[in-house]
Formats: C-alpha cells, sequence, structure tokens
C-alpha cells in the first residue's frame, strides 16, 4: 500500500489544506473516496487511519484531509493550536475546500491518478462533514455516490436563539469548550453572517432533495449528539436513499481519540464493510 501523507495544498484562503492519500498502487480503475471529518473534528482523529487503510486495502483510493479552518496546523501534533483560525471557519469556506480537494484529485497532479478511475468519485462525511458532503455533491456532477456517517440534516437549527444571538453579535465572538482537550474555542461572528448570506445554499434539505445519485445513509440509533431522526429525514428526501441503523451505536461508532487499539470498533466495523460494498456496487 502506498500512503502519501499531509500533502499540502494551497488554497484560496489563509490557510492550506492538509491530505492523506491511501492507495494500492498494484491496482488499477479504484474508486476515489474523498471524506471529510466533522465539527472539532481533524483528518488524524481516533481510528481515521485504520478506516482508510481498509478501504484502500479493498481496491478504494481514499483521501481524507483537515478543512483549511479546523485549527490544526500540518505537521503539528499539538491539539487545534491555531485557535484564531477555528474561529474564522465557516460552510463556505469548508465547501471551498471540498471543491479544491475535488479537483485536485481529478487533476493531472494528484499523485495517483494513474491507479484511479476519475469518473467514480465519491463522498463521505461524518456528522457535520455529512452535511458537507451533501451540498457539495449537489453542486458537483462529478461525484458518483455520497455516504454520511452520523450526519446532520440541517445546519441553522443549531444556530443559538435570538438571546444568545445578540450576545454573539454584541462581542463579536463566543466560545465553545472542546471536552475533550478542555480548550475553550472561538466562533466568531463571521460564521453566523456567512450562514445568513447563503442561507439558501446551506439548506441540507435543499441539496439532498436535488440529488439524482446514490446515497447510503448510516446512523446509531443510540447517538447523543445527532439524534436517528436526522437520518430518518435524509433518507425521506432522498431520491435513491438507503439507510443503515448501527443497533446502539454512538456518534463515532465506539471510537475515541486517541484510539490505540489493533481493530476497529465493531460498530463501526459494520459501517466501514457496509460503505466498502456500497461503493463498489456497479
Amino acid at each position: 500500500m502506498e500512503i502519501i501523507r499531509n500533502h499540502l495544498l494551497n488554497a484560496k484562503e489563509q490557510r492550506p489544506v492538509s491530505a492523506d492519500i491511501y492507495c494500492d498502487p498494484s491496482k488499477e480503475n479504484q474508486p476515489i473516496v474523498i471524506f471529510c471529518h466533522g465539527y472539532k473534528g481533524f483528518k488524524d482523529w481516533g481510528y481515521w487511519d485504520m478506516a482508510a487503510r481498509q478501504f484502500a486495502e479493498c481496491g478504494i483510493c481514499f483521501v481524507k484531509f483537515d478543512f483549511s479552518h479546523n485549527g490544526f496546523i500540518p505537521g503539528s501534533s499539538e491539539d487545534f493550536p491555531d485557535t484564531e483560525g477555528f474561529g474564522l471557519n465557516n460552510f463556505s469556506r469548508e465547501l471551498n475546500d471540498l471543491a479544491m480537494v475535488t479537483d485536485w484529485v481529478h487533476s493531472e497532479e494528484f499523485p495517483l491518478r494513474p491507479n484511479t478511475d476519475l469518473s467514480n468519485i465519491n463522498l463521505i462525511g461524518h456528522s457535520r462533514g455529512g452535511g458537507i458532503t451533501l451540498i457539495g455533491a449537489s453542486e458537483d456532477s462529478r461525484i458518483r455516490k455520497v455516504i454520511t456517517w452520523a450526519s446532520v440534516c440541517d445546519f441553522k437549527s443549531r444556530f443559538a436563539d435570538e438571546k444568545a444571538l445578540a450576545y454573539w453579535k454584541a462581542n463579536g465572538v463566543i466560545h465553545i469548550e472542546n471536552t475533550r482537550t478542555r480548550q475553550q474555542l472561538p466562533h466568531f461572528y463571521q460564521f453566523y453572517e456567512d450562514f445568513i448570506a447563503n442561507e439558501a445554499r446551506f439548506s441540507i434539505e435543499a441539496a439532498t432533495k436535488n440529488l439524482n445519485i446514490p446515497v447510503l445513509v448510516v446512523h446509531g440509533d443510540a447517538d447523543p449528539t445527532v439524534n436517528i431522526t436526522e437520518a430518518h429525514k435524509l433518507e425521506e428526501w432522498l431520491k435513491d436513499g438507503r439507510l443503515l441503523t448501527i443497533s446502539g451505536g454512538d456518534h463515532v461508532f465506539g471510537g475515541i481519540h486517541p484510539w490505540e487499539e489493533k481493530k476497529l470498533p465493531d460498530d463501526f466495523t459494520k459501517v466501514a464493510e457496509a460503505s466498502i460494498s456500497f461503493i463498489l456496487e456497479k
């Protein structure tokens, strides 16, 4: 297996995108998966590396990347060292990053281009990344299939109430605690301004209803972060969708960070196997 880590793409934004590629160079015409992490996530979280290896071993070229403004600095092992960058993130930047990675995968510059099938580019998104992939796929005809893992179905409902929004506007920033690291991570008010300016574009419902490609929705029925009712809504809106429910599954399908086990969690093993089969379906 060939693994390329921390390949830097110079985004139009102030910060680069760092991407990893996992691919079996002995195989040709491999489908490509581009993976989008979720809120407060990053490409090297938990077992994402093991998951990428499993896809690659099954003949799927797997690309995972850090959104340019997720708070991480390429090559740094420190948790969220770029708190200002985190505060400057917004949905427009994440969609721009995804489009840039897709362009790169489709270009002559992609290192493993000879081993891949450029007509078979697929997206996988976890949590908030699921919403980003659904919108991104609705805007990009190159995408063949989408898989969501524990995805949200609505961005607007996650904003605070009017009183909290007024406080946010007046102060310019609010802070959210990262329960794992105990860091106070900033959200600058520009995040909400970007949403309001692009509210129609950021409707996951509208994007999902507009999709004419196969979509696999995977969700744990014990997810405490994103209720499974959101998965049922996605399934209802999709023209060609199917729902896989993981009995007893939580938001990360049994994973934690760091992941020090030698195998994937049992719940995520089910997720990975179903996702790989879905990508490889003709």
